[in-house]
């Protein structure tokens, strides 16, 4: 699990009403923790200008130390939510910049610190918008450790280094799993291509179990491929899920999708019953799930 930042910070309104989850956690053996309800933290990765961090004011818990934007989650609160608004709040972050690539949790039983770590997709210039931060700054991977850290970050940050690489990506046979259920998609193979299409697009917003994944972590947001030949070519694309419209084989579509997202970088899974297909993209080096793995997590 992942060590985060014992208390996230001092009230923001320190001279006005505080939400409720405000408030200092003691742990048994003294130690304090700030959030009621646990706290939460955005690690944004930008390819180019490396991570964003918040120079903490001197009146904070650890003040004059760098950490990321985060802070105490609301009653109700998804850690996800949190870390979200709070980046916005202390950092400016606008939310549909950044795509979630996974979620970190350090759960301590009494309070957690979740980390969402994610990738900048717009560019974008943080703003000091609220009195705890000093300073913001995009500071390149390698020359973190050379800041003074906040010491639950300084605890994390190695560990949180080393999920940077790891991306996992999701690519579905969309013939071969709509053939594994016999709800009468052969009379509309279209319009069932579009609701299995819509449904990954829900697991794609939500994330998948790490376990699911054989990766570390707690939820993890792969990149989703679906793949579509025949009558279902014609189907609308979902926010979350790029749509490859097979123009001959769509086997041939998918080894290829395989062998390019491999060369990316990427951690392929791909989805299907079919041997023949199975055996092409584990010899290119992906990982195979039968579509009884899909439909598990489309039933979640």
């Amino acid at each position: 699990m992942t060590i985060e930042p014992p208390a996230a910070g001092e009230p923001r309104r320190p001279h006005g009403p505080r939400a409720p989850g405000d408030a200092w956690v003691v742990a048994p053996t003294g130690e304090r923790y700030w959030g009621r309800f646990g706290a939460a933290g955005l690690l944004a990765i930008d390819a180019e200008r490396g991570v964003l961090l918040q120079h903490r004011v001197s009146w904070s818990h650890f003040g004059d130390t760098w950490a990321l934007p985060g802070g105490a989650r609301h009653e109700g609160e998804s850690a996800f939510d949190g870390a979200f608004r709070e980046a916005a709040e202390e950092a400016g972050v606008p939310g549909a910049a950044v795509q979630p690539r996974v979620l970190s949790v350090f759960d301590l039983g009494y309070w957690s610190y979740t980390t969402v770590v994610g990738d900048v997709m717009v560019p974008f210039a943080p703003t000091i918008s609220d009195p705890e931060s000093r300073e913001l700054a995009w500071v390149p991977i390698d020359e973190v450790t050379r800041y003074p850290l906040h010491p639950g970050f300084a605890a994390s940050w190695e560990r949180m280094r080393g999920l940077l690489g790891m991306r996992p990506a999701v690519i579905v046979d969309v013939a071969n799993v709509m053939g594994s259920v016999p709800d009468g998609w052969w009379r509309d193979r279209p319009g069932a291509a579009s609701r299995l299409i819509a449904r990954i697009a829900d697991v794609a917003a939500h994330g998948v179990p790490a376990s699911a994944l054989e990766m570390p972590e707690q939820t993890w947001y792969p990149e989703w491929t679906a793949v579509v030949e025949g009558r279902a070519r014609g189907v609308e694309g979902d926010a979350g899920v790029e749509l490859v419209r097979a123009e001959a084989s769509g086997d041939d579509a998918i080894v290829l999708a395989t062998q390019q997202a491999l060369a990316a970088g990427r951690r392929v899974t791909v989805v299907t019953s079919d041997r023949g297909l199975s055996a092409r993209v584990t010899g290119a080096g992906a990982a195979v799930r039968g579509a009884r793995w899909l439909l598990d997590l489309l039933e979640r």
